[in-house]
């Protein structure tokens, strides 16, 4: 059974048993979402209009930490995230949220939430967001990105996702200039970005992780 876990920052993540993996960083959740794609990602991105895409919906941290991100900005995003295990409702009911993001702030990530999968939903003047039931493999990208938040479980966990040939994909799906981001700076993940044709930067962690990647479309 999926589980609750008080990271070290406050915020809570989930453990999945299925998977034996933690959603986020035990050392701090909101942290670690921080750091790994919006300082990382989107800040990087320094581009005023966005299209994000995310692999990996699971708690949702990921995205409603980039609608605050749009609204203290004044970005214009389309989002689009994609999750073949949705997390079950009344789960996601009990990780509050209460004491990290206003009462206006949790009511867009419920919303996130309870929106209908593959509908695009207008969030903000600024925010369009949409959530597709589909594994990474089978995706079809008919749009191009600017930032992609690579959120899979760990490579132990699903090498073939962390593979070349899905990198490429993601390689494809780019405009030029684009960024990939992700909390994994394995050895087999470096490679396998760098043979998917990416320039790779190994950037500093949060807390109680080394490093994580950067990986920019050149």
């Amino acid at each position: 059974m999926t589980k609750i876990v008080k990271t070290e920052d406050g915020s809570n993540t989930l453990y999945s048993p299925e998977f034996n993996e933690h959603y986020h960083s035990t050392y701090g959740a909101i942290n670690e979402s921080m750091q790994v794609y919006i300082e990382n990602g989107l800040r990087y991105s320094k581009k005023k209009i966005l299209n994000v895409f995310e692999l990996g919906f699971g708690t949702g941290l990921n995205a409603i930490l980039t609608y605050i991100e749009s609204i203290k900005s004044n970005l214009k995003i389309k989002y689009h995230t994609i999750e073949l295990y949705p997390i079950k409702p009344e789960i996601i009911s009990e990780l509050d949220y209460s004491k990290q993001f206003s009462l206006e702030e949790l009511l867009i990530f419920n919303k996130m939430h309870n929106s209908c999968w593959d509908t695009e939903i207008k969030l903000s003047e600024n925010f369009i967001f949409k959530k597709i039931k589909s594994d990474f493999e089978g995706f079809v990208y008919n749009e191009k990105y600017d930032v992609i938040y690579f959120d899979a479980f760990a490579p132990d966990t699903q090498p073939n996702l962390w593979s070349t040939e899905n990198f490429l994909k993601l390689y494809n799906s780019l405009n030029p200039n684009g960024i990939v981001t992700t909390y994994s700076s394995k050895g087999i993940v470096k490679r396998n970005l760098r043979d998917a044709g990416f320039k790779v930067f190994r950037l500093p962690g949060p807390n109680g992780k080394r490093h994580v990647i950067r990986a920019e479309k050149v």
